[in-house]
């Protein structure tokens, strides 16, 4: 069995530093600058969601709002502490 050995090219850095910002990269599997169109089409998809739900029972509409205020108010005060 023959094993290909590759050397290691040593690094400037010492042995125990921590690299502390990474270096930058033009990596495509990376989206940049998409989280506004992001957060417009959840916000569009949960009000068609709650109006579809709203078109059959009110009552469950009323739920899933309710339930979605109570967990912005609950993100907002555990991102507070």
């Amino acid at each position: 069995m023959n094993l290909y050995l590759q050397d290691i090219p040593a690094s400037d850095l010492p042995p125990k530093a921590i690299q502390e910002t990474p270096a930058p990269s033009n990596d495509p599997l990376i989206a940049r600058g998409l989280q506004k169109e992001q957060y417009v089409a959840i916000s569009v998809f949960a009000i068609i969601l709650v109006a579809a739900v709203g078109f059959f029972s009110r009552r469950v509409e009323y739920a899933i709002m309710f339930a979605f205020a109570l967990s912005i108010v609950f993100i907002a005060f555990v991102l507070l502490i």
